[in-house]
């Protein structure tokens, strides 16, 4: 055996059929001051003007780059993000915001395709957003993979942008909200914001939104099973989905089973009656009767006031959220916190001292801290 064969042992004759060449050599490192100087162009920020006017201005890249800064948890990226958030808010507001929500599976990212390709061909502008604070860990967000949606995401007239890719609900909710000014004082009209999946993340979308579409599946077992009642008192409109092919009888079927469940709940603020339809949005069948519901929807609640009252309502929410955020933050960072914390955790794990007491001691040494 060569030499040069003796460094894989897999060239000795006993491995008959198996041949592994030497790698080639590897080319000489980029020196440290390259990285730099590359990192420090990319990295440039502009000042909150120069945001602002580009946003304004409809300049995609620099409202991503100003959507990166309020994803940011830098301290010098959240100051200038908030700048640019109080000089954008005058000209934010002039959209319909659309949830959307539904079981797993229930096909959102092809309805999401096809609903915003309808509002595209009609002359809108169209932001597609996602709250989705568990997608580190899942990676089960439907914006992680634009590919899933190749036709929207080659449209002029539409922006998708991934959520934070983790955080707790309250941080990538609040992130989002922030997103939805940028996104309409940059020219966009209809903001769609998405959820992942089925559980607390549909209240905060809620809490952003003017109305609520809450996609179903037919013939996945008892039909009201799966879903928690919250959510479908939430719903504005459901639309069962996938109904095609030897599907439509169960679709139908389902929608005369959620029409009648609806009716038990009680009447919404916005004296707007929630309707289920169905559709298909591979095939896009369907797509123009929601998007009626979703414009008699906004006419009827301007008519009557609620449209701006539920916006108001929102965004005292979420000042009282942001201050929740920002104590709870201050709390768990501040150093004699934690400290203090890892002991009182001790005593009570061992039952030395109460939950209660602990809470009372640790609050206690956070009011003098301050």
């Amino acid at each position: 055996m060569s030499e040069k064969d003796q460094h894989h042992i897999e060239n000795n004759p006993e491995f008959q059929g198996l041949k592994v060449n030497n790698g080639i050599v590897q080319p000489e490192p980029v020196s440290n001051d390259s990285v730099k100087r590359f990192l420090q162009k990319k990295r440039k920020l502009h000042s909150a003007d120069e945001y602002v006017a580009g946003i304004l201005k409809g300049d995609i890249t620099l409202l991503s780059k100003a959507v990166t800064l309020v994803e940011s948890s830098k301290t010098e990226h959240q100051n200038l993000a908030q700048e640019i958030i109080t000089k954008c808010l005058p000209h934010s507001g002039k959209s319909i915001r659309i949830g959307i929500t539904g079981v797993p599976g229930v096909g959102k990212s092809t309805f999401i395709e096809a609903f915003g390709k309808y509002i595209t061909n009609r002359g809108h502008k169209l932001a597609v957003l996602a709250i989705d604070p568990s997608s580190e860990r899942t990676k089960g967000s439907i914006l992680g993979d634009k590919t899933r949606m190749e036709e929207l995401s080659g449209d002029s007239n539409a922006y998708i942008r991934p959520s934070p890719s983790a955080g707790s609900l309250g941080g990538v909710a609040r992130k989002t909200r922030e997103t939805i000014i940028l996104c309409e004082a940059a020219g966009f009209n209809h903001i769609l914001i998405e959820t992942v999946g089925v559980g607390q993340s549909e209240t905060a979308v809620h809490s952003m939104t003017d109305f609520f579409l809450l996609l179903m599946l037919a013939g996945a077992g008892d039909e009201l099973q799966g879903i928690k009642r919250g959510i479908m008192e939430m719903a504005d409109l459901i639309a069962i989905n996938k109904a095609d092919g030897n599907n439509v009888e169960k679709a139908q079927m389902a929608q005369v089973q959620y029409r009648n469940a609806i009716h038990l709940f009680p009447k919404k603020e916005s004296d707007w009656d929630p309707g289920v339809l169905t559709c298909s949005a591979f095939h896009k069948i369907g797509i123009d009767a929601i998007w009626e519901q979703v414009e008699k929807y906004k006419k009827q609640t301007v008519e009557n006031d609620y449209f701006y009252k539920k916006r108001n309502e929102q965004s005292t929410y979420w000042m009282h959220e942001t201050i929740e955020e920002h104590l709870k933050r201050n709390f768990y960072d501040n150093p004699e916190i934690k400290e203090k914390l890892k002991i009182l955790e001790n005593y009570v794990l061992t039952d030395r001292m109460s939950s209660f007491i602990a809470a009372g001691e640790l609050l206690d040494l956070y009011s003098k801290l301050k």
